[in-house]
């Protein structure tokens, strides 16, 4: 199948920043929040761009199978055998959004086959989009500008007193002490998006982002694995095994991916990648 074409990216793209201008105006005024599980909630700003994107999504490609974070009915489409299928995030983030930070994100990601092909990020609060594909190339449209290619950033390798790591919150309260023992050079920091910590690694301000917490979905990495694999950076678990985007990978209620994922330049996952098997594993076991 064919990356989408560029009336068809062009659209996307227009489809995005008006859901971003949209959250910018929302941000603003009150919203509700509520809450859908441990430490994991929804506004109703979430809900309306849900809404607005599967409108538009389903208008635009008629034919393809459609997920959204917010409508657990369009989880059946994951086994309805699409060739071509759609994941939408309406909002990336959404607990950064809630306290009025700026790094969330609109995202969407294409699959093909199971293979994450193409994937477009957004920060309205930040007015960067960034998108591209395996096959297609990095991109990156700045407010007034038209697109422009998006050259990743290779950072140094880890050496003394440098080692730069995206972790998040939960993961680093669980297993960052662990982890910096083995690697007593580590330097942790986060921000709340998973698309926009995964350009974190291609933009070259860390060498690697780890995810442990085992609830991230389709949704959350499709659009963002797309990009980085486009980038030239490894995506895989613990046991360095590729993320894999088939049934046998993902829980079958909640679509949320089974393995650890970690997104890295190859100079810092060679390295590292021993010593995280060997921190987490003795963590593990201790518990």
């Amino acid at each position: 199948m064919p990356l989408p074409s560029t009336e068809q990216d062009q659209k996307i793209r227009q489809v995005i920043r008006s859901c971003g201008l949209q959250v910018e105006r929302l941000a603003k005024e009150h919203f509700q929040v509520s809450q859908k599980g441990p430490d994991d909630y929804v506004t109703n700003v979430d809900r309306a761009l849900d809404q607005e994107l599967t409108t538009a999504f389903s208008n635009l490609f008629p034919h393809d199978g459609l997920i959204t974070e917010e409508n657990t009915q369009s989880r059946q489409a994951f086994g309805d055998h699409y060739s071509q299928l759609w994941l939408i995030d309406p909002l990336d983030g959404t607990e950064d959004f809630i306290k009025g930070k700026a790094e969330f994100a609109i995202m969407v990601g294409l699959l093909q086959e199971y293979q994450p092909i193409a994937g477009w990020v957004y920060a309205p609060m930040l007015n960067q989009m960034y998108y591209g594909g395996c096959g297609w190339g990095l991109f990156q449209e700045k407010p007034g500008q038209d697109s422009e290619r998006l050259e990743p950033v290779e950072p140094p390798p880890p050496q003394s007193g440098f080692c730069p790591m995206i972790i998040g919150t939960k993961d680093q309260n669980n297993f960052g002490e662990a982890i910096a023992k083995l690697i007593p050079d580590v330097q942790f920091y986060t921000l709340g998006s998973f698309g926009l910590k995964v350009m974190e690694v291609i933009c070259g301000r860390a060498g690697l982002y780890v995810y442990f917490n085992g609830r991230v979905k389709l949704w959350d990495t499709t659009g963002p694995l797309a990009i980085a694999k486009a980038a030239g950076l490894v995506c895989c678990d613990l046991e360095g095994q590729p993320i894999r985007f088939t049934p046998d990978a993902l829980d079958p209620d909640t679509l949320a991916h089974k393995q650890p994922i970690l997104v890295g330049w190859p100079s810092y996952i060679e390295p590292l990648l021993p010593k995280l098997q060997k921190a987490i594993g003795m963590l593990r076991l201790q518990r």
